[in-house]
């Protein structure tokens, strides 16, 4: 008798949940920190740095504290400055957080270049360089060791050098143990860009490189964290067909047990105006890696899904180099990924962009269209869907640009016709109409996911959640997808 008390009460209560559902509006809410930070730019600022100079950023979870490891670039970067005001200018920028959403910036992994880096590069490079460490990334090897992998090189050279350090804590003290990789201009690869994951076997595999032969896959020592054979430099698991205007870098690799795929993200194109991220899977660590469209990203034909690239919403500047990815997980297995993106008002400014990652039915990702915020998280219903859109769909750049390393030549820094990623509106009528009745929508409470029809343009498994128009300062509903093109389709809630 108590159970079919209990399950009627409770069924009253799930009804009265149901009826009681009021429709879903965006909601005013103030960003949580200013684009420009120009005003917090000066070195003694270097503590107001959370989210800002932000460059090629790699995150690991340890226990409860996301760790955050980056490029050391720093807008307007003035070392005489520092040394004035005493400031501990270093190499290897740090950071921590408990929510994804508030970085503390903890400083500088290293005071110095370590000498075995330094002195390879000046070696073979006739005494020049190297000035700065580029795109670090930190493994927790477990037995209370963690090991930091960095990259010193000759700008716009070969000549290159991934390091490894170790420390007992995720902050340091580094020390520097050893060389991974070493190239110089007569090596068919370029050691930089180091990306770390180790199998469920307890196999560890690095993969680096660039526009100089493509990346390349490396297998490490566990115990180590060098090579596990010495003198190999691995084999190669991505390129493109003409570096001197296709640029690839910045490999990363993560694996999703859900699926039991690994995932292999770089960035394409210039880093200041059009860098873009594009993926391939595989079911082995170390590849081959296969595109949305069945192609080998070994072969030279341009990958896809594209996942970022350069855009603009409406009241916004908009953001350029919105690539170089670092991607991770949180404690309950949702995954993230963190890049930099530059200011399109003031192109040196870095800013950090953390967005929300999901998997398609079909086991592709996709990402927010908008950075993480923390919004809770909450069911819609079409009804709530009903409304004004501002929609993005991301394309691949559309114009012939002049490159130096891989990189736009200086003085080239705005975008050009048609490389911009612009919104346009989109209403979804309470019908399930579009616009002036030009296509038709629906939405699929379960699963979350919505599907637009606009004539022969159908783009199915569109997932819908709750975030944070930055643009705006609101509350809204957001929504992430691909086409059938492998393009990205990014899209929040107006009005």
């Amino acid at each position: 008798m108590k159970k079919t008390i209990y399950t009627a009460s409770l069924s009253l209560l799930l009804c009265a949940a149901a009826c009681s559902h009021t429709r879903f509006e965006p909601v005013p809410a103030p960003n949580l920190w200013a684009d420009d930070y120009t005003g917090v730019s000066s070195m003694d600022q270097y503590r107001a740095w959370g989210t800002y100079n932000v460059h090629d950023p790699a995150v690991c979870k340890v226990a409860d504290t996301f760790y955050m490891y980056s490029t050391d670039a720093i807008f307007r970067e003035n070392r005489k400055e520092a040394r004035k005001k005493n400031v501990p200018l270093g190499f290897v920028q740090m950071r921590k957080s408990a929510d994804l959403v508030n970085w503390e910036f903890a400083g500088w992994a290293f005071p110095e270049i370590p000498a075995e880096a330094a002195e390879w590069v000046r070696a073979c490079n006739g005494g020049k360089g190297p000035h700065n460490i580029w795109a670090p990334y930190m493994v927790d090897a477990g037995n209370g060791k963690f090991h930091l992998y960095y990259c010193a090189s000759a700008f716009g050279k070969s000549t290159s050098f991934i390091g490894l350090a170790e420390a007992p804590s995720p902050l340091g003290p580094w020390k520097h143990v050893g060389a991974v990789v070493r190239t110089d201009s007569n090596s068919v690869m370029n050691a930089i860009d180091p990306s770390v994951i180790t199998t469920a076997d307890g196999r560890r595999f690095m993969h680096y490189g660039s526009y100089f032969g493509g990346l390349f896959c490396l297998e490490l020592d566990p115990a180590t964290g060098l090579p596990l054979t010495e003198g190999d430099q691995g084999h190669l698991v991505a390129r493109r067909a003409n570096y001197k205007k296709d640029n690839l870098e910045a490999p990363e690799i993560i694996y999703n047990p859900d699926n039991g795929y690994y995932y292999l993200f770089g960035s394409y194109d210039p880093l200041m105006t059009t860098y873009n991220v594009r993926v391939a899977r595989s079911k082995n660590a170390e590849g081959p890696f296969i595109d949305f469209h069945g192609k080998q990203m070994a072969d030279t034909t341009d990958n896809f899904p594209i996942l970022t690239a350069a855009y603009r919403f409406d009241g916004h500047p908009g953001w350029v180099g919105t690539a170089h990815c670092g991607v991770f997980a949180d404690a309950d297995g949702n995954f993230f990924m963190a890049h930099q993106g530059r200011l399109a008002s003031e192109p040196g400014l870095m800013n950090l962009h953390i967005r929300r990652m999901f998997f398609t039915p079909d086991g592709w990702p996709v990402v927010s269209p908008e950075r993480y915020a923390a919004v809770a998280d909450r069911q819609f219903s079409p009804d709530d869907l009903a409304g004004e859109w501002e929609i993005i769909r991301l394309h691949e750049p559309r114009a012939e640009r002049r490159l130096e390393a891989g990189q736009i030549l200086w003085g080239e820094g705005d975008l050009l016709n048609g490389e911009w990623n612009l919104s346009s509106k989109l209403a979804l009528n309470p019908d399930g109409t579009i616009g002036q009745k030009e296509g038709s929508w629906n939405f699929d409470n379960e699963s979350q996911t919505l599907t637009l029809a606009l004539g022969d343009d159908k783009i199915e498994n569109i997932r819908v959640f709750a975030g944070h128009d930055w643009e705006r300062q609101h509350d809204t509903a957001l929504l992430t997808g691909l086409d059938a093109d492998g393009r990205s389709v990014w899209g929040k809630r107006i009005k």
